[in-house]
């Protein structure tokens, strides 16, 4: 049964990618036109998940304001976790993911045009995707990053240790950052070989947001620290570890 949900998931998926992509990529030629490439990537998550059956529950503890910047911090045990941000959050954002992604047809050509790649084990590219991200930032444009550095943990729900990058672009930007919880992502995608989706209800959590304003780069190691308490806290009480 899991094999005919995964290739069920799967047609969908790809249907619904092929059809938007033309308009996709027409918007993604100029950066005014990006908004609306955006508007349809969100469009691509919001059509998949139904027709999946997947029905997503999210708690928002807090309501971003769709006009101001954050960096939205969260956990990362699934690849369906891309997916999902698009959903739960109305913002205007950039993804920080592997570079690797470029390779991916069509998809990965969207991902390079749209978000930020970085290669996390050379320091030119990590020091560059940084800058970019920083001028994103600045521009009004929310970030999204996964400060696990991709999906390391081999023991879901329980995390793997964050890296800094996420804070020292929040304190710098002076921006706040949103811890967001994903609690069910890998028991419908799990991080396996091969690829089996099982129809778990997908459950996400908004946090209050950890306010920079003030805060120097003397202070990234605590906000780390304070977002990882946010999330490993939410996981550990939701599966009772």
């Amino acid at each position: 049964m899991k094999l005919l949900y995964t290739i069920w998931c799967v047609f969908w998926l790809m249907l619904i990618f092929l059809l938007l992509f033309p308009l996709m990529f027409i918007c993604l030629q100029r950066e005014a036109w990006k908004p609306y490439a955006h508007w349809l990537n969100r469009l691509w998550g919001k059509l998949f998940f139904p027709l999946a059956g997947i029905k997503i529950e999210v708690e928002y503890r807090f309501r971003p304001d769709p006009a101001q910047a954050y960096v939205f911090c969260a956990n990362h045990f699934s690849y369906l976790d891309i997916a999902v941000m698009g959903v739960i959050l109305e913002n205007y954002f950039a993804f920080v993911g592997k570079h690797g992604v470029k390779n991916i047809p069509l998809f990965g050509y969207m991902f390079q045009k749209l978000h930020i790649q970085v290669n996390r084990e050379n320091s030119q590219s990590r020091v560059g995707s940084l800058s970019r991200a920083l001028k994103t930032l600045a521009k009004g444009r929310s970030i999204v990053i996964y400060p696990e550095g991709g999906i390391k943990t081999k023991k879901p729900p329980q995390m793997h240790s964050f890296v800094d990058g996420a804070f020292k672009m929040a304190i710098q930007q002076q921006v706040p950052v949103v811890p967001v919880t994903l609690l069910t992502n890998y028991k419908i995608l799990p991080d396996e070989t091969p690829i089996r989706l099982s129809r778990y209800p997908m459950k996400a959590i908004v946090h209050e947001p950890l306010v920079t304003v003030g805060l120097g780069q003397e202070d990234v190691v605590t906000l780390k620290n304070n977002c990882f308490e946010v999330i490993d806290a939410t996981l550990r009480g939701a599966h009772k570890l």
